[in-house]
């Protein structure tokens, strides 16, 4: 299969980068600077082996209208959720609905997106700490093995595009499974995530796990509510034990923050929570359950990211007296 990496960010570099050291055909489709530098320098991939940078000459294009695509592509999405529809109008434009679709992403709305346009679509399970805040640079922190990558067909099953999926990428260094319901796990990893949010908006040196616990609260609450089936969190870290490597730095830094905050961070004006705690939200919108915390968590990073702030800016007793004021209002 040649690997058409839609959004060659930290996760989408990463994994385009490790498929190409390992022989595989790889087609980079990137934006900015981002794309200038991998076209004229190649993508520069940092990762603890030890500290070590690959110059990699991938080719990379800023549009799936470039690309003459072939029968035995298949498509990683990696870009933010919240640029997925119209990314996903221009593939089906240039590649049309049946090329497979894979969602290396956060949350559990990209499936849908994808499912309403194309005929195979698969969710996978991301656990990879993977930096990308400097255009041409992205960096993994986990070694040797680079994270979990678990896939099945959206909404069940699997089938032999999982199965080649699962051998190529585990060749390129991740853990990987095919698993039939591999949507129990994104919820999973969406609860985790809740605490994205405060990583992007809170000082590093914030205490802030009572609002963690209860964003988290609110999720559980609300997939009970909806009769949603998730994993226990004895499961997910049980794949996460699977990495069989612990953290390591670059450059003595480490891992550096989570996709919102790498958001911020590049001053995009956007940032994924409105799928993230805004999923939440809209859960509890839908199944008469309170969201306080989801609610305030998705205002205050939109207003960061719109506003191109700094992350770590918000106060936390600020954030902490807004939840109890609409705590108090519902």
């Amino acid at each position: 299969m040649r690997y058409i990496i839609y959004g060659a960010g930290g996760v989408g570099g990463v994994v385009g980068g490790k498929l190409h050291l390992t022989g595989h055909e790889v087609v980079l489709i990137a934006r900015g600077k981002h794309l200038e530098l991998l076209q004229s320098e190649g993508l520069r991939l940092k990762h603890p082996n030890p500290d070590t940078t690959e110059t990699l000459a991938i080719p990379a294009v800023a549009h799936p209208s470039e690309i003459t695509f072939r029968d035995d592509d298949v498509v990683l999405l990696t870009m933010k959720s919240q640029d997925t529809a119209a990314a996903l109008e221009d593939l089906r434009i240039a590649a049309g609905d049946e090329i497979p679709v894979i969602c290396l992403q956060n949350g559990v709305e990209n499936e849908r997106i994808a499912l309403r346009r194309f005929r195979n679509v698969y969710g996978v399970l991301v656990i990879m700490p993977a930096n990308y805040v400097e255009p041409g640079i992205v960096d993994t922190t986990s070694w040797p093995t680079v994270g979990v990558l678990d896939i099945g067909r959206y909404p069940d099953g699997v089938d032999e595009v999982c199965e080649r999926f699962v051998a190529d990428i585990a060749g390129a260094g991740f853990a990987s499974e095919a698993n039939p319901k591999i949507m129990r796990l994104k919820y999973t990893k969406l609860n985790q995530n809740m605490v994205n949010a405060m990583q992007a908006i809170l000082p590093p040196d914030a205490e802030y796990k009572d609002i963690t616990d209860k964003a988290r609260a609110e999720a559980e609450a609300c997939f009970a509510a909806a009769g949603i089936d998730w994993a226990p969190t004895s499961e997910m870290m049980g794949r996460t034990r699977s990495t069989g490597g612990a953290p390591g730095g670059i450059g003595g830094g480490g891992w550096r923050g989570g996709s919102t905050w790498q958001s911020i961070v590049r001053g995009t004006g956007t940032s994924e929570t409105d799928y993230i705690n805004g999923e939440i939200a809209l859960l509890g919108h839908l199944h008469g359950v309170p969201v306080p915390v989801n609610e305030v968590l998705q205002v205050y990073v939109d207003r960061l990211a719109r506003s191109h702030g700094e992350p770590g800016s918000i106060d936390v007793d600020e954030l902490r007296a807004e939840i109890a004021r609409r705590e108090a209002s519902q």
